[in-house]
């Protein structure tokens, strides 16, 4: 059984910044496409940004050049740094692990962006 667990939201003012961390139970992670995903209030789940088990990265372009994503295979970790946030970043995040058969999320952590 593949489990995902994120952390590191929290409440952050405009302009700073977050670090998020996904951490996978079992031993496909090396393996696996990770993703980042966020949900705001009244909108649908949006693909933030993804990995592949090679380190190659791919992000929307909302978030280019503030956003970094990362994985450590031997810690079956992916983190996605977010710098310079604004308050449209405010959502919940998600993380997804891609490896067939599996497409599991974890529990979804909170960002908000506030004064």
């Amino acid at each position: 059984q593949v489990q995902l667990v994120e952390s590191g939201g929290g409440l952050v003012q405009p302009g700073g910044s977050l670090r998020l961390s996904c951490a996978s139970s079992g031993s496909i992670f090396s393996r696996a496409l990770m993703r980042w995903y966020r949900q705001a209030p009244g909108k649908e789940r949006e693909f933030v940004a993804w990995i592949s088990s090679g380190g190659s990265a791919s992000y929307v372009n909302s978030v280019k050049g503030r956003f970094t994503i990362s994985r450590d295979n031997a810690k079956n970790t992916v983190w996605l740094q977010m710098d310079s946030l604004k308050p449209e970043d405010t959502a919940v995040y998600y993380c997804n692990l891609l490896q067939t058969p599996y497409n599991v999320w974890g529990q979804g952590t909170q960002v908000t962006v506030s004064s």
